[in-house]
């Protein structure tokens, strides 16, 4: 009898629920217990911040080698294009409606003062700083694609193993336990219900933009491939649902593949761009990690320019191209620029992960999605002869 698997989105959100209600009855030394667990699993993170962005790029731009071509430099240009513009998409929209949902907060930060501090404090600082670990990882990273450093390839995918089996098995494990002290310091300290008031109006406006995104992506490969674009979509949809049950780009893989081939993209296209797109096009991750880290500075006062976000979405998009394949892999690898480009604690960061988590499955499948429009337009440009769409 196979046995019953209770997933991450659901102990997310039994966290917060117990976070919210523990924190109304809990005593002040046990609540400081699990701010002091808090404060140490922060230090740690910020600790595998840099070693998760050295251990997850270097491998995957090693990986690439310098074989694949013209085709591999377009389907990226593509997938990194169309990821930054969802981000654009998210910060306009949330520039315009965000400020009125926020009010309701207004003089509600995320560190208050009323919130208890840990018993003692733990500092484990990091390696390098992220910025160090992003340009070594490249350096390497393309020193070893064009090189033949096949034993340093090796050592760079053993390290990407080792930290992905950390991010598996010991960081999203805990997280859980973490968001459930996040939420329990919160709801001690009385600001708990206004968050999750503010945040529950969020997740509404960021459901409506990932149907936006699949739109616009359709449209667009529909009028440069002079195909129906609601043809494209609708045959893509079971690639959609099947995304949405499994949070995850990888193993839907074998449905957004066959319905590709609906679409008449060329077999060979399809099976080259499909598997890519599902590592480094994450429009819907963009989108949604964007409109989380917006609300939040809008919460805290803290700055929220274009130019900032600008840079925050170029740095993000190419950190979450080498996200790993589990739930919540690609907040983990957006953990990098949060902290770095927007300034974001740990407080903040449990609370996009928290988010994150909750909508991970449409994120994904909006992810998912894409990848058949994207493979579209790398069709057209390189085939010279139309392949009739299937119903």
């Amino acid at each position: 009898m196979k046995s019953f698997k209770f997933g991450l989105l659901p102990r997310i959100l039994v966290a917060i629920l117990l976070g919210v209600i523990c924190g109304n009855v809990l005593s002040e030394p046990i609540v400081r217990l699990f701010v002091t667990a808090n404060s140490i699993f922060s230090q740690f993170l910020g600790f595998m911040i840099p070693l998760i962005i050295l251990g997850m790029v270097a491998p995957a731009i090693a990986n690439i080698g310098s074989t694949a071509g013209r085709i591999l430099l377009v389907t990226v240009v593509l997938a990194y294009a169309d990821t930054v513009l969802a981000g654009l998409l998210a910060y306009g929209t949330g520039s315009w409606l965000f400020p009125s949902l926020v009010s309701t907060t207004q003089g509600v930060h995320l560190e208050q003062p009323h919130a208890l501090k840990p018993f003692f404090e733990l500092n484990i600082p990091a390696l390098m700083d992220v910025m160090s670990a992003l340009v070594l990882a490249f350096m390497v990273g393309l020193g070893v694609a064009y090189g033949k450093g096949n034993v340093l390839k090796r050592g760079l995918n053993e390290f990407g193993t080792i930290v992905e089996r950390v991010i598996e098995k010991m960081i999203i494990p805990l997280l859980p336990i973490y968001i459930f002290g996040i939420f329990l310091n919160m709801t001690y300290s009385g600001e708990a219900y206004h968050i999750l008031l503010v945040f529950a109006k969020i997740i509404v406006v960021i459901f409506v933009l990932h149907i936006v995104v699949l739109l616009y992506e359709f449209v667009a490969a529909g009028l440069f491939a002079k195909q129906n674009p609601f043809r494209l979509l609708f045959n893509m949809l079971p690639a959609y649902f099947t995304a949405l049950g499994t949070s995850s780009s990888a193993a839907t893989i074998p449905v957004t593949l066959k319905q590709t081939l609906k679409n008449g993209v060329d077999e060979g296209v399809a099976g080259f761009t499909i598997p890519l797109c599902a590592t480094i096009h994450m429009s819907g991750s963009m989108m949604k990690i964007t409109a989380c880290a917006l609300t939040v500075c809008l919460m805290n006062g803290l700055p929220h320019s274009f130019p900032l976000f600008l840079n925050f979405m170029l740095l993000l998009a190419i950190c979450m191209v080498a996200g790993p394949g589990v739930p919540g892999g690609a907040v983990m690898a957006a953990l990098a620029p949060l902290a770095s480009v927007l300034g974001f604690g740990s407080e903040e960061q449990a609370l996009i992960i928290a988010l994150y988590i909750a909508m991970d499955s449409f994120g994904t499948a909006c992810n998912v999605t894409g990848d058949g429009a994207i493979a579209v337009v790398v069709n057209k440009i390189f085939r010279k002869r139309p392949v009739e769409v299937q119903s």
